[in-house]
């Protein structure tokens, strides 16, 4: 059995195939979908998921979410005493999910596909294996998000020969891919995307609006805010997001102690306050198009997954820039799974699928950085050489000859490089290669080089040297990459993670039903709050006599009490 991934910013999701169709997991509280939330609670347990997410306004000192968004970076983040990389978060997470699945599934399960976004560097996409190594994975593939919807909309069962576009704006980051369909092959055409624009940008706008508009004339002064004032300002921002997809207007409330912050937004003023966020949508879909060869007309078919693509003023941008109304036929927030778990179908060579042989892009233009000789005879330095360019099918292995300056010169330094400008310095660093160079035997011995790249399936970079008048070849790992963890950092990460407990399964629900009680003992005043203080002395004390039919008994009044008061949780 090989497990199916969607690594989230908000939500992250777990599916199999099986039984011939794909089958979504529940977690321990019947859930699909798994907050990408991690904390810490008093005893130094790891809580995850839905019972982390409370936690955000209670403890926003021991909690963190959309922590993808420094996947492969050097950023730590702090919950309490301990600091955790993005890799190592995410590796709870996918223990979780991995736990989850076991838990339905009653086997071990020890393979997964993971998906990434289209638009992850080869940084981005090794952190993303490496996370998946740290919870006890074997990533059998990282699949692109897009190329996941695709498969989940069933585009390669298509027999005519077609065109279609995939839109992906997910919590934290945005793609768009367009992908073909023609006998048996599914080809990748084009990808662009944004990996720093998503929901929580939104929210982010929100916020910021909420501030001006309302909050500083009440007093409200963004940069004195506490993290727990910022986290209750994020949590009721995601609410009237949502609240705006479903009305014209919406009600933003504040409530810190005595003050009472109201702020009426409609649908117009949100769609007008996200413009530039908008603007940033439509570079990526017209660029894919530009590079795809393609005109909006040629599209067959539209089809929107993430859950930001909920929003109206995303689905009416789309349909305005494309002519017609997108597809979401599948939930937006599962479609990713649920494609991933056809192609670990595709994997097992199960029955039930056909045979389909899939391509995907190179998202970037790969190269390095060289030095050109003027016709005045200066040089201009931090010049782009690209060896692979961007949207070239994968796998692909292209080359460059490059020679040395002088002919006494002992070392290339070759830096790598991702991006699409002239200048080195407006593109992003990858690595860099330290080459040594053999004295020149004779005065017209030729002292260039081969530079090869190898860009694999997953999305990973490999870069080869020969030197041509000998053949020797350098066969170079990719040193001091940007945020790239060392051999001696996964083995410290590895036995901090076996060190770390995460809270058991059976005890997730009383957990998660406590970080809910106590943010609402939070977010309320009042009556409200000696009832909500009833609950927690009640519950807590029934959880002390361990009888499960109580606690079972008591968790059900408890849940029925709080859903009355702001209904079940939104995921």
């Amino acid at each position: 059995m090989i497990l199916a991934i969607d690594l989230g910013t908000t939500n992250s999701l777990v599916a199999v195939w099986k039984d011939g169709q794909s089958q979504l997991i529940p977690n321990s509280l019947g859930h699909v979908l798994t907050p990408s939330c991690v904390s810490i609670d008093e005893h130094g347990d790891l809580l995850v998921g839905l019972a982390a997410r409370d936690r955000l306004i209670t403890h926003p000192d021991m909690t963190t979410a959309a922590f993808k968004r420094y996947m492969g970076t050097h950023k730590q983040i702090t919950l309490g005493k301990k600091k955790f990389r993005s890799e190592e978060l995410s590796a709870v997470i996918l223990k979780t999910l991995k736990a989850d699945a076991e838990a339905f599934l009653g086997e071990q399960v020890d393979e997964a596909i993971i998906t990434v976004p289209a638009y992850f560097n080869d940084t981005q996409r090794k952190a993303t294996r490496l996370a998946g190594e740290l919870a006890g994975l074997k990533v059998e593939r990282l699949l692109n998000e897009p190329t996941a919807a695709a498969l989940a909309y069933g585009m390669h069962d298509k027999e005519a020969e077609s065109q279609f576009l995939v839109f992906d704006l997910g919590g934290g980051t945005f793609d768009v891919s367009i992908l073909e369909m023609f006998s048996g092959v599914m080809e990748v055409r084009a990808t662009s995307g944004d990996n720093h624009l998503g929901g929580e940008d939104f929210v982010t706008l929100l916020v910021n609006a909420f501030i001006d508009q309302a909050g500083k004339p009440a007093g409200l002064i963004s940069e004195k805010l506490s993290a727990q004032q910022h986290a209750k300002l994020r949590t009721e921002a995601e609410r009237v997001k949502r609240a705006l997809s479903l009305a014209d207007e919406a009600t933003f409330v504040y409530k810190d102690a005595a003050k009472e912050i109201v702020w009426q937004i409609n649908t117009n003023q949100f769609e007008e306050l996200a413009s530039p966020l908008l603007s940033r949508l439509r570079e990526p879909i017209e660029r894919a198009l530009r590079d795809a060869k393609l005109r909006a007309a040629d599209l067959a078919d539209i089809v929107l997954v993430g859950g930001a693509t909920r929003m109206p003023i995303v689905h009416r941008l789309v349909a305005k820039m494309l002519g017609r109304f997108p597809r979401r036929d599948i939930d937006p927030d599962e479609a990713i799974a649920s494609g991933a778990a056809v192609q670990a179908g595709l994997k097992m060579r199960d029955s039930a699928l056909d045979d389909v042989v899939m391509t995907d892009v190179c998202p970037f233009t790969l190269g390095v950085e060289t030095t050109e000789q003027m016709a005045s005879g200066q040089y201009l330095e931090g010049v782009y050489l690209p060896v692979i360019e961007r949207n070239t099918v994968i796998p692909a292995s292209r080359s460059q000859p490059i020679s040395p300056l002088t002919p006494d010169q002992k070392l290339i330094l070759l830096k790598v490089y991702q991006g699409e400008s002239r200048q080195v310095s407006e593109n992003v660093p990858l690595g860099e290669l330290k080459i040594p160079l053999a004295k020149a035997r004779s005065r017209n011995e030729s002292r260039s080089l081969e530079v090869r790249f190898t860009y694999d399936i997953n999305g990973l970079l490999e870069v080869e040297v020969t030197e041509l008048a000998t053949q020797k070849r350098y066969d170079l790992v990719i040193q001091q990459t940007p945020g790239a963890m060392t051999d001696d950092d996964v083995k410290v990460s590895l036995e901090r993670l076996q060190n770390l407990k995460i809270s058991p399964r059976e005890q997730v629900e009383n957990k998660a039903l406590l970080s809910r009680l106590y943010r609402l003992y939070e977010q309320h005043l009042g009556d409200t709050r000696l009832v909500v203080s009833g609950w927690i002395n009640a519950f807590e004390m029934v959880l002390e006599k361990q009888d499960p039919k109580e606690i079972a008994d008591i968790r059900t009044k408890i849940n029925q009490y709080a859903d009355g008061l702001e209904g079940k949780p939104v995921l």
